[in-house]
């Protein structure tokens, strides 16, 4: 479904293209679509107004909300209704496991951010393998205890085999090109002959940074961190909106205050996931649950709606999904919510993405009157599950398309891309499409290609295009890749050994590992006190990277990119005389005994 049909069913409202007119900008597809409840809607439109409800929805956001009392937000509230798709799917994510639930939402909102390596390695052959072709490691130099200044780690001990050079990279929250402070919302609209006055390479510079700027961070408004941006979208939309829909069969909405680009999904098993905009705490089940039962209200809410209200109303849409700790229909809702955890994470994750304004300081004041934004409330869902029959088949809709089109979305989106992992049809496009395939992406968003023997990484030197960096800047993002170093060393296969891609670590070699960077390198109470904190936290970054892979039957499996971050391989080692020592070349035949005399 190259378009995300399953996004199109009985409930649905035209979008606006990018020149301002209604309909679809997606390939195929004849009106694009927001998730946003209409069967209902409808009737109570056409009771309340009449026939002009019609011609209002097609213009734009919905103004007038069903019931009267709009300017009350606590008499607006009472008339809350839940969108069946959104309501439908906060029950899915309710009933998933924390794995499935963070696929789900992958493939339901695709707000994702692309993730990309850095630290381009020296040119080598596309025959060459990650386990012996060049690397990017950084060299390691000493580091002083008083030059510690960035709350990474710092070398306790041995002072000579100091931490390698850690190049900072943008990370989630963090300070990067895209990231902007906030802006006035009266933003002044840059002309739109100004690629043809510029002419020359302006224009090519800007449509590249405003295509890295969607794929980073898919929903931009006008208001928002990354409001600088939004001009250059708003002024190549036209040309921005045909690229994302060629190569990647993604649909770009840009209206006068955000623009939306509806990334499909990725599959199961994407390791991407939701965080809390301030900690970034991953996110639950439960908190997910809450964060679509909320956007199933406030995409109809009215402008000005009371805390309290929408708690309610929650609560009375789904009350399964809304027993916290508190529990129960007669609990305080006030004590319930500052118990919560969950809902205060989707309460932030929308207030992240605006479609809520300022949030209360003490979730106990329900009083507060929160500010909603229905028409971003409507740009978050990239697809309601309309044709799914459940979760998985929702992951897997959202994630089918031709085989091209498949291939150069994981390219985009993933840190490498290995044959090894694609189904049939897409290891032949790779095959064909070795060079041109990922050559016109790296045109297309600054990037450079990797070619390797196992697969091919689109690069990003700048560390922009990506939320999680390594090396990186913090003890955590240091620890992993002194682990990921150790762990290369000791399983790389050498020249000539079939190893199948991957390599089994084995668990003793990590524990090994972890503990020699405890004892050498000064770390933080938490870790100091908790090991087993340290080896989650360090195995799951590589995994989020795709370094390495679980498997039943081993615990992770190193995959062949964590090459790049070793030193270069010694291709012709000298043999070790140790009894663990393992043997290089064929093992010679035991020595001939003759007769005994």
């Amino acid at each position: 479904m190259e378009q995300q049909e399953y996004a199109v069913g009985a409930t649905r409202v035209a979008a606006g293209r990018p020149d301002g007119r209604t309909g679809g900008a997606g390939r195929g597809s004849a009106d694009a679509v927001l998730a946003v409840r209409e069967a209902v809607r409808e009737a109570e439109c056409e009771a309340a107004r009449g026939s002009d409800c019609g011609s209002d929805r097609e213009s734009g956001p919905v103004d007038a909300v069903a019931g009267s009392g709009a300017d009350d937000p606590q008499a607006s509230a009472e008339g809350l209704s839940p969108d069946p798709g959104l309501l439908r799917l906060a029950h899915w994510f309710a009933a998933a496991t924390p794995g499935t639930a963070d696929d789900l939402c992958t493939a339901s909102f695709g707000l994702y951010p692309a993730r990309h390596l850095g630290a381009a390695a020296a040119p080598a052959e596309p025959a060459v393998s990650w386990w012996h072709g060049p690397t990017a490691h950084a060299g390691a130099v000493p580091r002083a205890r008083e030059a510690r200044a960035d709350g990474g780690l710092r070398r306790a001990r041995r002072d000579a085999a100091a931490l390698p050079v850690v190049r900072s990279g943008a990370k989630r929250g963090g300070p990067g090109r895209h990231r902007r402070p906030e802006r006035s919302p009266a933003l002044p609209e840059l002309p739109c002959d100004v690629q043809d006055r510029s002419g020359g390479e302006l224009p090519d510079a800007e449509r590249r940074i405003a295509a890295r700027l969607l794929l980073a961070h898919p929903l931009v408004t006008a208001s928002g961190p990354h409001a600088e941006g939004f001009p250059l979208i708003r002024r190549h939309r036209d040309w921005l909106t045909e690229r994302f829909d060629t190569l990647l069969g993604y649909r770009l909405v840009v209206g006068p205050w955000h623009a939306r680009l509806c990334k499909a999904g990725l599959g199961p098993g994407a390791a991407r996931r939701l965080g809390h905009p301030a900690t970034g705490a991953p996110f639950t089940p439960a908190g997910y649950a809450r964060l679509a039962l909320a956007l199933a209200l406030l995409v109809d809410a009215p402008e000005q709606l009371a805390y309290g209200r929408l708690l309610q109303a929650m609560r009375a849409a789904a009350p399964e999904l809304m027993a916290g700790r508190g529990g129960g229909e007669g609990a305080d809702v006030g004590l319930d919510t500052a118990l919560d955890t969950a809902l205060d994470m989707a309460l932030a994750a929308l207030a992240d993405w605006q479609v809520l304004g300022e949030l209360p300081a003490d979730p106990g004041d329900t009083a507060f009157v929160l500010t909603v934004d229905r028409e971003l409330a409507r740009a978050v869902p990239a697809g309601p599950p309309a044709l799914a029959d459940d979760a998985a088949d929702l992951i897997r809709r959202a994630a089918e398309a031709e085989p091209g089109t498949a291939v150069r979305r994981l390219l985009a989106e993933t840190p490498a891309v290995l044959a090894a992992d694609l189904p049939e049809d897409q290891r032949e496009w790779l095959r064909e499409h070795r060079l041109s395939g990922p050559a016109a992406l790296a045109e297309f968003l600054g990037l450079e290609a990797e070619l390797r023997a196992e697969g091919v990484a689109l690069l990003d030197p700048a560390a922009e295009l990506t939320d999680l960096a390594l090396p990186g800047a913090g003890t955590l993002a240091q620890a992993t890749l002194l682990l990921v170093e150790r762990l290369v060393e000791e399983v790389r296969p050498l020249p000539g050994e079939d190893t199948g891609g991957d390599v089994p670590i084995p668990d003793a070699l990590i524990d090994g590992v972890l503990g020699d960077i405890a004892d050498d390198h000064d770390l933080p109470a938490r870790y100091l006190a908790d090991r087993t904190a340290l080896r989650r936290d360090a195995l799951d970054l590589l995994h989020r990277l795709g370094l390495i892979t679980p498997t039943p039957r081993t615990t992770w499996l190193l995959r062949p990119p964590a090459a790049r971050y070793a030193p270069a391989p010694d291709l012709h080692p000298t043999p070790g005389t140790g009894r663990h020592s393992r043997p290089v070349g064929p093992t010679p035949p035991p020595p001939h005994e003759g007769p005994h005399t």
